[in-house]
């Protein structure tokens, strides 16, 4: 007779419109739980937890002490996803960070290192790697119906009025659309090109007047040389129906909004193998992914390998948009020793 298992406790740091896609990808979901929320803003904290039925906070710290945790969900803007989770991290509570992890490769860098240190689960949240139509690519790919992949294309467009939001506030966010949605794009490559060795980026026009980057082209190369190319704005909408395509040497696959399909060199047709994205079974394939882990039940899909390559890219990106040249990509979670002992010492601060 099998006995039936408490969810496990999670505690949901920030209340925007990120953690309400959460809240509905963990209705009805007996693993997991949200049992409290924090936010600085007490209203929008209590406003969510009359929705989940569970106690608010005003801030992390509060929420913690005010009872048992098994996990956090952190959704709190960029620049404080690193002192949060490493708050939570240190006290032995495993930690589920919005992307980016971090703004910077040190603030990646000291998450990952608390950790190890206690032994706590982390991953940085990337959503499009539940997607089901992209785990059915990456089994298409691996099985080598499009044969070697060559050339990868993503797009991430779409006109939002982003004056007054705190994503294109670099002090907050840590830059602008590149960081944003490139965050998500860089990790779509790395998932389909495997580690990528360097990277050029061109800004284009500010038709909003903002002080970050609102549209960005970037490409991509891996160590083979395949490339990757990628379309990023907050000012324009592309009218395409597919964010990926991979061009392989035996055919083409693509992965869509409402379908995914593929096509070998030689077919009369293409083949359908999806029916597109659905978010709140990403967000959902994502927590349960992470449960699951916690329990060892199975392995994180997002490594912490993969969350710092994500951010070590992203940087690469800035620092080719200044230089307008191809940049090489920080080797993925390589420290030396002196280096590892100075990130040990400031955990411990």
């Amino acid at each position: 007779m099998s006995c039936k298992r408490e969810p496990l406790r999670f505690g949901l740091v920030g209340t925007g419109r990120i953690a309400e896609s959460y809240a509905r990808a963990f209705e009805g979901y007996a693993e997991a739980r949200v049992a409290a929320v924090a936010d600085v803003r007490p209203e929008a904290a209590a406003a969510l937890a009359r929705t989940l039925g569970c106690p608010s906070f005003d801030s992390h710290t509060a929420l913690y002490g005010a009872g048992r945790l098994d996990a956090v969900l952190v959704c709190s803007p960029p620049a404080t996803h690193t002192a949060i989770s490493r708050y939570f991290l240190r006290r032995g509570i495993h930690v589920l960070c919005e992307k980016p992890l971090s703004v910077d490769a040190r603030g990646a860098h000291l998450m990952m290192h608390a950790a190890r240190l206690s032994g706590a689960l982390l991953t940085m949240a990337s959503k499009f790697r539940y997607v089901e139509d992209v785990v059915r690519a990456r089994y298409l790919v691996a099985s080598g119906v499009i044969g070697t992949i060559v050339q990868a294309e993503n797009c991430f467009t779409s006109r939002v009025d982003m004056a007054a939001r705190w994503n294109s506030d670099p002090a907050i966010s840590g830059g602008g659309v590149l960081i944003d949605n490139g965050t998500h794009s860089v990790d779509l490559m790395r998932l389909f090109l495997g580690p990528l060795v360097d990277v050029q980026a061109v800004e284009g026009l500010r038709s909003q007047g903002l002080a970050v980057e609102e549209s960005a082209r970037l490409f991509v190369r891996n160590a083979a040389g395949a490339l990757g190319s990628i379309d990023l704005s907050w000012s324009l909408a592309k009218d395409t129906d597919t964010y990926l395509a991979l061009y392989g040497t035996e055919g083409t696959l693509e992965v869509g909004w409402k379908k995914s399909r593929y096509r070998r060199t030689g077919d009369p047709g293409w083949t359908s193998f999806g029916t597109g994205y659905d978010k709140v079974q990403a967000f959902r394939g994502q927590i349960d992914n992470f449960v699951r882990a916690i329990r060892g039940e199975e392995e994180l899909r997002t490594t912490l390998e993969d969350a710092l390559a994500s951010v070590k890219v992203v940087e690469a990106a800035y620092r080719a948009l200044q230089a307008s040249r191809w940049t090489a990509v920080a080797a993925d979670a390589i420290l030396r020793r002196p280096r590892f002992l100075s990130l040990v010492a400031e955990h411990r601060a």
